[in-house]
């Protein structure tokens, strides 16, 4: 069997050679073809040396992962990238898999663990810590932040509802249909986070969105 390639991408010179050391192990299956101290010297070398796989620490001086697999995507490298850090915050994870990264592993991973990894990333099958994993599923579970900015047709409803005006006036007004009118409330409440006319009035007076009474 053909030995996985790799290129191991970290600003700390000990853990470069520990990372070495360990696929560099007889039998491993695995074959370190270079390193690098930040994300740019890692994509020079990832498109010159064309690894199976590019283990990548994201915070770094001189060059993050994040922006390093992103560009490696942009340039059509082969390379699966692993990313292999010690954080796991939104922050760092969220960024990395929307670049186009294969997994994302965390540093105290056991050694089994990461060869296995490697393995599925060359294979292009996505590794998650199990951190990381509920991380992302939290994040796709939560509901996408509704656009807050109320239409300007939207804006005189709420305005005429702050002055007691009823619907069906409301739709004579405005030229509309009743049910048009309750539309857009629907809209509205949406919008601002409440379930009725007098907490819709009270939350536009709160945020400004109208005028002060």
């Amino acid at each position: 069997m053909t030995d996985i390639t790799l290129l191991i991408v970290d600003d700390h010179p000990v853990v470069r050679d520990g990372l070495r050391g360990m696929f560099a192990a007889e039998g491993s299956g695995f074959r370190v073809l270079g390193e690098a101290p930040d994300g740019v010297r890692g994509v020079e070398l990832a498109l010159e040396l064309d690894p199976d796989v590019v283990l990548m620490d994201l915070r770094m001086p001189g060059g993050g992962g994040v922006d390093a697999i992103a560009a490696l995507g942009r340039r059509g490298a082969r390379s699966r990238v692993l990313v292999l850090t010690t954080y796991d915050t939104d922050t760092d994870t969220l960024p990395a898999i929307e670049a186009g990264a294969t997994g994302y592993l965390l540093k105290d991973a056991p050694r089994e663990e990461l060869f296995a990894a490697v393995r599925a990333a060359a294979e292009g099958r996505t590794v998650l810590s199990p951190a990381v994993a509920s991380r992302l599923v939290t994040a796709v579970r939560a509901p996408a932040p509704a656009d807050t900015a109320l239409s300007a047709r939207e804006g005189e409803i709420l305005a005429l509802v702050a002055k007691g005006t009823a619907n069906r006036a409301i739709a004579a007004e405005l030229f509309i249909s009743e049910a048009t009118v309750k539309t857009h409330l629907t809209h509205i409440y949406a919008k601002l986070g409440v379930n009725d006319r007098a907490s819709a009035v009270a939350t536009a007076y709160d945020r400004r969105i109208l005028g002060g009474p």
